[in-house]
């Protein structure tokens, strides 16, 4: 009997708490979502798992020492999986429509006021001004980069910043339709832009590495990201380092994926995640995102007060960086009100500019408040 009690001491059972429930519903909640409403799958059901996985008693998760999990976080603490992820988005990314319209980077750059936004927003509630600036980039909705500056400079936050980041991208869906309902007209939302104008391969090419040397200058910082965003295109479109870019976009985003999304998720064990600083992270969040939506869709209203040829307001809110599910989501309600307004392809220049553009923010921020 004793043997049997010693036994059962050891099982997670004997030492659960109501806070590692808790956690653990999150985390079936993330899988269902994932599965049944197919809401960013990719990201979701690694995390959701990685939350169960994180919050059974008893296991060597990712805070404890040599553990095999710790050594799969180190990957999201030390800043490596970000640049990969970034590497195999610049393989996967066609730059075509940003380069054939460039005034659309401007709807990129406006939807990034998010992140000061949330910036200030989290200075107001507390946090420190190094903080603040980690919980900003959150405003850009773009998951890589938001890990990326919160293990450099609020490596504390990761996990409820990781949480936030993706959980809002996942609710493009849900969060950004109502607020293009709000903020535009039916005769807006049925403006018809014509077919972009076709861009040679040499301007493919040039393009990724006219903007790494312009972006890094600009923002050092994130030279590891906007490097790697870049030289993935660069491999996509030379068109003869097809096995590489292949490799990127395809097998490595995918095994980085997989291990970020694992290890973000068992970060999230519920001594360290349940604090009131996580509540107030995933406000702030929710705030950013809808910020960041509004401030596109209002700059593109805007933006045509100047232009002859006029562009659909609804694009702008593409300008966050949740590539390419906020350009599908722009498209999807445009063909709501006409089946044959097709914006795919213009909200993604400003949804690949976003990208770059909270990249860039992220690296401003990093230049400033790493020092």
């Amino acid at each position: 009997m004793s043997e049997m009690l010693n036994f059962f001491s050891t099982t997670g059972i004997s030492q659960i708490e109501l806070q590692y429930i808790i956690m653990i519903i999150f985390g079936l909640i993330f899988i269902y979502l994932g599965i049944a409403k197919k809401y960013e799958p990719l990201l979701l059901i690694p995390i959701g798992f990685g939350i169960i996985l994180g919050n059974i008693p008893g296991t060597m998760g990712v805070y404890d020492q040599n553990s095999v999990m710790q050594l799969i976080y180190y990957g999201v603490k030390s800043g490596i999986y970000p640049p990969l992820i970034f590497l195999g988005i610049g393989a996967m990314t066609d730059f075509s429509t940003l380069i054939a319209n460039p005034k659309l980077i401007l709807l990129g750059a406006a939807a990034q006021f998010g992140i000061f936004a949330t910036f200030i927003g989290a200075n107001l509630l507390g946090f420190s001004v190094v903080e603040a600036g980690a919980i900003g980039i959150i405003g850009g909705a773009d998951g890589p980069t938001s890990i990326f500056i919160s293990s450099q400079l609020a490596p504390h936050l990761i996990g409820p910043i990781a949480i936030a980041a993706y959980s809002y991208m996942a609710l493009v869906p849900v969060i950004q339709p109502p607020i293009m309902t709000l903020l535009t007209t039916k005769k807006e939302r049925m403006i018809k832009m014509k077919t972009p104008r076709l861009v040679t391969k040499r301007e493919k090419i040039l393009f990724p590495i006219i903007g790494a040397i312009v972006t890094i200058f600009i923002a050092p910082g994130a030279s590891v990201l906007l490097g790697m965003l870049f030289f993935g295109n660069i491999l996509k479109e030379s068109g003869v380092t097809e096995r590489l870019a292949k490799s990127a976009r395809n097998a490595l985003i995918d095994i980085v994926t997989i291990l970020l999304g694992l290890a973000v998720g068992a970060s999230t064990q519920a001594n360290v995640f349940l604090r009131v600083d996580s509540i107030k992270i995933f406000g702030l969040g929710a705030f950013s995102f809808c910020i960041a939506t509004a401030t596109g869709l209002l700059f593109a209203k805007f933006m045509n007060l100047f232009l002859k040829e006029k562009i659909n307001p609804l694009i702008g809110a593409s300008g966050v960086s949740a590539v390419p599910d906020s350009a599908r989501v722009v498209h999807h309600y445009a063909q709501q009100h006409d089946k044959n307004n097709f914006l795919l392809m213009h909200a993604m220049a400003p949804n690949v500019a976003g990208v770059i553009g909270s990249a860039v923010v992220a690296g401003v921020l990093l230049g400033i408040l790493g020092s």
